[in-house]
């Protein structure tokens, strides 16, 4: 808005405030529908629905969604929603969350994440899908779930992978960095490590506090950008989705919260490209899939220099693009300047190392000069392109699961995934979190984040 505000700025204006007195705001907050496809112990996987008229085809997507953040950053609403760009695109897209957190999940591990719950959900939707491979998407700890569960699980119906703000070195994060060595000063038995602890985790309040605080500009100068900005019916709408999602951040687990403490902010164990996982080392080096990695030009949780640190280790990678985009660390994925940049470089990348039946990428309407192309010489080699097309030829069979879903409704029908794993997983692991799923109706699980208001869950 202008100092001397236009008529038609005013009426602007009045007309928001007005709406937002009256109605409670001005965003469209309905979710994308979706359906339950999958659950375990802390682990949900849905499937979109498709829109009316838009026909799914193509190879499916996974979103991955981070330890603490909730899903609905991937649709934070409507018109800023990158569930709602695929879906409406024609590309079957699926996610992956972890519903309600809390003090009993305190032993849980990372392992639990990257051995257990993203190989789960890339072989439950390749599945659901036909048996396409997964384009796997996933932003700032989800990115690093995902790059670590292809690492350490080769055999995994991988695509792709897309890895949106994730930072690998945290020595270059300017909030973390001057804290590191403040931190080995009473090795690992300080203040941090009893709080943690005697709290089995990161508590809510805390994790809400860290991502404001890593906004910390913004969050002082948001009453005076909400002021200069009345007339401006998106700009309104992107502020109060992004505090929806604020207010629904959880809390860590306990175990995992001390593993990323002291594994990744004091050891910065991931800037040397390998983590251990379990009882085991994880070597980004591993990964085979063609590999996207997006950094934010203002991204304050995940700088661009510590999340370019990660080019470097991933050497057995089919490819590797690495992207800057306009935003913040969660502008960066979803936020308005995200709709011609981000989005546009993963409907280039997912189509490039697609089947042949790959949809048409959306093109929004954008400037993408605010994309910076830091590798355009790496396209797919020709010699490369019939590995992927292979899943094409299995493109007739694509809806016979479909056929087959009451089939699935047999407790045996949750060793599907198994069938489909090389023996090279531990079998004792994958028996015991059948189990669990074996013994209870798909969507049955109490403590699941939402309702069925949001989502249909179907027994199988």
């Amino acid at each position: 808005m202008d100092l001397v505000p236009k008529p038609d700025q005013v009426a602007s204006a009045a007309g928001n405030v007005a709406h937002l007195l009256l109605y409670g705001g001005l965003a469209d907050l309905r979710p994308m529908p979706r359906t339950l496809i999958d659950d375990g112990m802390l682990r949900e996987v849905y499937h979109y629905r498709p829109v009316v008229g838009v026909r799914e085809q193509g190879d499916p997507v996974l979103l991955v969604t981070p330890l603490a953040a909730p899903a609905i950053c991937f649709d934070l609403r409507r018109g800023c929603s990158l569930v709602e760009h695929f879906v409406t695109g024609g590309r079957p897209t699926y996610l992956v969350e972890y519903g309600n957190v809390s003090f009993r999940d305190r032993n849980l591990g990372l392992e639990h994440w990257v051995e257990e719950v993203v190989p789960a959900a890339v072989r439950e939707v390749s599945a659901h899908a036909g048996g396409r491979p997964v384009h796997v998407v996933g932003w700032s700890l989800g990115g690093i779930f995902a790059m670590l569960a292809a690492a350490d699980g080769p055999d995994l119906p991988i695509a792709s992978l897309s890895v949106v703000g994730s930072p690998v070195d945290v020595s270059r994060v300017p909030l973390v960095a001057p804290l590191r060595p403040l931190l080995d000063l009473t090795g690992g038995h300080g203040l941090v490590t009893r709080a943690y602890r005697a709290a089995g985790g990161a508590p809510t309040p805390l994790v809400r506090w860290a991502f404001q605080l890593s906004s910390f500009q913004k969050l002082v100068t948001k009453p005076l950008a909400i002021a200069t900005h009345l007339d401006d019916t998106d700009f309104l709408a992107q502020v109060e989705a992004v505090d929806r999602f604020t207010s629904k951040m959880t809390a860590y687990p306990g175990r995992s919260f001390g593993q990323l403490y002291h594994r990744f902010a004091k050891g910065n164990a991931m800037a040397t490209g390998s983590v251990e996982i379990g009882d085991h080392e994880v070597s980004l080096a591993a990964i085979t899939a063609p590999v996207l990695v997006f950094a934010g030009a203002t991204d304050g949780i995940a700088p661009v220099e510590a999340v370019r640190a990660v080019l470097p280790l991933l050497s057995g990678a089919q490819d590797v693009r690495f992207e800057i985009v306009p935003g913040g660390h969660l502008g960066m994925l979803t936020g308005r300047a995200a709709r011609g940049t981000t989005w546009r470089v993963l409907d280039e990348w997912i189509a490039q190392w697609s089947g042949a039946e790959a949809p048409q990428p959306v093109s929004p309407k954008s400037t993408g000069k605010a994309v910076t192309r830091k590798a355009p010489a790496k396209k797919a080699p020709a010699t490369k392109t019939p590995a992927k097309k292979a899943p094409a030829t299995k493109a007739p069979a694509k809806k016979a699961p479909a056929k087959k879903a009451p089939a699935k409704k047999a407790p045996t029908a949750t060793k599907t995934p198994a069938t489909k794993t090389p023996a090279a997983k531990a079998p004792a692991k994958k028996t015991a979190v059948k189990k669990v799923a074996s013994t209870e109706t798909i969507g049955s699980n109490p403590r699941r984040r939402y309702g069925s208001g949001g989502s249909r869950a179907l027994s199988r």
